[in-house]
């Protein structure tokens, strides 16, 4: 019986090794970087509000109403309530609306339409903000003034949040207008994790005799959930910081109000048109605690979204 000869087995060259220890440096490196930024920022913006603490107690400043810089009078909270009302409705009219595009383009489309459907869908997303506050100014709060306010206090009037006069601007046309913002955002990832559905999981749904629907719902949803999450989540955070559309159709009014008619104001807005014109250092350190709301805000909606992640990521929940 004769013996096979011995394969030397291959050895690993010191520049390879080499190699591989700086790209895994520069990796961390750059990795680094961005929690260094993040906390360069959150140092300077400390920094900046500073002379906050000797004007206004933290607790007034989180929970009150009033914004004053005249008698150095500061009340972020109808800020902070403006940005999280305009983020919801965007959240729930986009999300619907963009998860049921992607059901659609994937499921049920021929993939002639799929392919130029999804050209606008993206040409949307790389629309500036500001074209979108012009175009949300002069046709989205006429439409909102003229129909569907009225039609929504008509049938809706006795919801608190369908109250009120219909003047266009306020917390429906800043949601709205938010919602298109963010709909490519949601819809596009939306597609491409939905077109990672290993297709046996539909054809074993199909053979089973499930219908069409049925094989989306036990199939498709459960195994696509933790992207769409993810998807939602990053629609929400462009929702949260945007500035200049939102100015322009939200009213700017510090006020707070269940109605969605009403007009209002949000965190980044208030920034944008007050820093330049900030009438002192108390001022100035105002406007930079509210963006350390803002700040604080996106870091929470971060953490939530890494929950909410890993609880999607566990599958449908199983009947014993």
């Amino acid at each position: 019986m004769t013996r096979l000869p011995s394969v030397p087995e291959p050895t690993i060259t010191a520049n390879v090794r080499l190699g591989d220890r700086v790209w895994s440096i520069l990796l961390t490196a750059f990795g680094g970087a961005v929690l260094v930024v993040a906390g360069l920022i959150v140092i300077e913006l400390t920094h900046v509000a500073q002379p906050l603490s000797g004007a206004v107690s933290l607790w007034k400043f989180l929970a009150g109403a009033d914004w004053d810089p005249v008698n150095d009078s500061y009340g972020a909270l109808p800020y902070i309530y403006g940005t999280l009302v305009t983020s919801a409705v965007a959240i729930a009219l986009a999300g619907a609306v963009g998860v049921g595009i992607a059901l659609f383009l994937t499921e049920m489309a021929p993939p002639q339409l799929r392919a130029i459907a999804m050209f606008p869908l993206e040409l949307l997303a790389g629309i500036p903000s500001i074209v979108y506050g012009l175009w949300g100014l002069t046709v989205l709060v006429p439409i909102l003034r003229a129909d569907v306010e009225p039609w929504l206090q008509r049938n809706l009037g006795f919801l608190p949040l369908f109250k009120g006069a219909p003047i266009g601007l306020g917390y429906l046309a800043a949601g709205v207008l938010l919602a298109i913002m963010i709909l490519p955002t949601i819809a596009s990832i939306t597609v491409e994790v939905m077109r990672t559905v290993p297709g046996t999981l539909r054809e074993a749904a199909l053979a089973l005799g499930a219908t069409r629907w049925e094989a989306v719902k036990l199939s498709v949803l459960p195994y696509a959930r933790p992207g769409i999450v993810g998807a939602l989540i990053l629609g929400l955070g462009r929702a949260l910081g945007e500035t200049m559309a939102v100015t322009m159709v939200i009213g700017n009014s510090p006020t707070i109000s269940a109605s969605l008619f009403a007009p209002g104001y949000s965190l980044p807005s208030v920034i944008a048109n007050e820093f330049a014109e900030a009438s002192g250092q108390t001022h100035t350190a105002a406007l930079a605690g509210l963006g350390l709301i803002l700040f604080g805000v996106t870091m929470a909606l971060n953490a939530i979204a890494r929950l909410l992640v890993a609880w999607a990521s566990r599958g449908p929940l199983r009947k014993s």
